[in-house]
């Protein structure tokens, strides 16, 4: 019985003498948003070519729906958005779209929702060259869930695009999620992925080093954490004192401890009463473990 939609069993492709990806393993369930990580060069752009079926690996075993990479089942479950989707600017929106359904054998009055899905009913009879790039982008997503696929590949998806459109652009990523579509992203805003995936894959000069969920990734990381502790006026230099190490900027003091310590650190912050009007609890993040992990990579 299928349980992930992609399945990579120790998948290795190598380029004449040069090793691009080497013992990859990892699976994608239906529902999940996986974030792919890595430097460029770390082997992202040949594993979703391996993926979609552009190239083939040198050793191991990917299935898409137990289905082989670029065959007929799996072309017909996954779909795929690059970085920059480029379309015809004469055609409206609703053209190019009515345009690959009929490519694709399906109806061309899906075209209208399948636009509004994405945010764009209301632009669907202006022409493309019209549009900004992030509305190009819900184009080019638009036309990715053509014949409803099981699992999305989405290459920076969100490069370039504004604060207002990225988190739309995710709201509909969120929205296929919970219908059981599963979601593969390679991204370096690491930031926006941080919130908006269940599980996150780190790459390192073909290697997969690290994969997990935010806490657990930082649970295995063990990174120190910072506090930020807010004196009440006056009281600043009697917290710099009672805490050792801490640094005192404008009325706020900075300080950092290790995992295993943090309960005994708040608990003794809480003790000094009113002289504290505010403690900000910040864990690493995810570009903190991004750089743990990478610069432990094997050379």
């Amino acid at each position: 019985m299928m349980t992930s939609t992609l399945t990579i069993s120790d998948l290795t492709k190598r380029f004449g003498e040069v090793a691009a990806l080497t013992g990859v393993s990892l699976s994608v369930a239906p529902g999940e948003r996986v974030a792919l990580l890595g430097h460029n060069g770390a082997g992202k752009s040949t594993l979703m070519k391996i993926i979609l079926g552009l190239i083939t690996a040198t050793s191991g075993e990917v299935t898409i729906c137990d289905a082989a990479p670029g065959s007929p089942a799996a072309r017909r479950a996954v779909a795929y958005l690059p970085e920059n989707a480029a379309f015809h600017p004469a055609l409206t929106g609703l053209e190019h779209i009515r345009h690959y359904l009929a490519l694709r054998g399906e109806s061309p009055a899906q075209a209208m929702p399948l636009l509004e899905k994405v945010g764009l009913g209301h632009a669907a009879r202006r022409r493309i060259g019209t549009y900004s790039k992030g509305m190009r982008q819900r184009v080019g997503l638009a036309q990715a869930l053509i014949g409803q696929p099981r699992l999305l590949v989405l290459d920076e998806p969100t490069s370039g695009l504004d604060p207002v459109s990225r988190r739309e652009f995710y709201a509909v990523l969120d929205d296929l999620a919970a219908k059981g579509a599963s979601i593969l992203l390679s991204s370096h805003a690491l930031t926006e992925v941080e919130a908006r995936t269940d599980r996150i894959v780190i790459l390192s000069k073909g290697r997969l080093v690290a994969e997990g969920s935010l806490s657990d990734l930082r649970r295995r990381a063990n990174l120190p954490i910072t506090l930020h502790v807010t004196a009440r006026n006056g009281y600043a230099p009697d917290l710099v004192r009672l805490l050792p190490g801490s640094i005192l900027v404008d009325g706020s003091l900075h300080l950092t401890c290790v995992q295993s310590a943090k309960l005994e650190t708040l608990g003794r912050i809480a003790g000094f009463g009113d002289k504290v009007t505010d403690l900000e609890v910040l864990p690493p993040s995810l570009e903190d473990l991004y750089s743990h992990f990478s610069r432990g990579a094997a050379p």
